[in-house]
């Protein structure tokens, strides 16, 4: 997996500072922007996270290359709606040879490797025969998920402040979960303050949402926060 951060929004902290002051001043955008210094914006960006006020987040962009991830990764990656993407076509781009991902679980147990390999070999000559009888388009039916893929991701702030509360979690599903964490840290190095808090919510906030389904430190957590809501009733 090779993940890089290749365009954002140009100071990104301080175009979500003035959209917030711009709610409350009469003054226009590049005169607030021009009265805003760093410290300023950090100061009013965590304030407005923490207050979750988020819609200023969303005049903030940021766009990844996403390169040798799944198929499997990608389906779970464009449920995320508020976001535009961009994939390389198995209609327009011939899949001869195909490079696929292997899970962790099958690299670490020598028979499973075999099996998978074996078939990935197999579905490889079948789709390089059928694709010399029918178009690409038809002959990808026979692909597996598997079969690695090319990504570009845009999103905003907000969305992947979303993104990164689901997909780093422990629960997520290890392609994503290792997609979301790179990101993390990529939009982290660029605007420290719009992300310095975003992750999980066991993480960010000592709460898991997720109730029975939490991962045994959630579990912990959740349960810690419990008895102390209940001790403040």
């Amino acid at each position: 997996m090779e993940v890089r951060l290749i365009a954002f929004t140009p100071e990104p902290e301080k175009v979500v500072a003035a959209a917030a002051r711009l709610c409350y001043s009469s003054g226009a955008v590049p005169e607030l922007l021009s009265g805003l210094e760093a410290e300023n914006s950090a100061r009013l960006v965590e304030k407005l996270y923490k207050m979750g006020h988020l819609s200023t987040f969303e005049h903030a962009s940021f766009q990844f290359s996403v390169d040798g991830v799944s198929r499997a990764l990608s389906h779970q990656l464009v449920r995320h709606r508020i976001a535009s993407y961009a994939q390389r076509s198995q209609r327009y781009v011939r899949e001869t040879g195909f490079s696929f991902v292997t899970p962790p679980s099958v690299r670490e147990n020598p028979e499973a490797l075999r099996r998978f390999q074996a078939a990935m070999e197999f579905l490889r000559d079948g789709y390089e025969a059928l694709a010399r009888e029918v178009p690409p388009e038809d002959a990808r039916y026979i692909l597996p998920n598997a079969c690695a893929t090319s990504l570009l991701v845009t999103m905003n702030a907000r969305a992947l402040l979303h993104f990164f509360e689901l997909r780093a979690c422990t629960r997520a599903q290890w392609e994503i979960r290792e997609l979301a964490r790179r990101m993390l840290a990529l939009a982290r190095e660029a605007a420290p303050h719009l992300f310095r808090l975003a992750g999980p919510p066991c993480e960010t906030g000592g709460v898991c949402p997720e109730g029975e389904m939490s991962c045994k430190r959630g579990k912990a957590r959740n349960q810690h926060a419990e008895q102390l809501s209940h001790r403040e009733t």
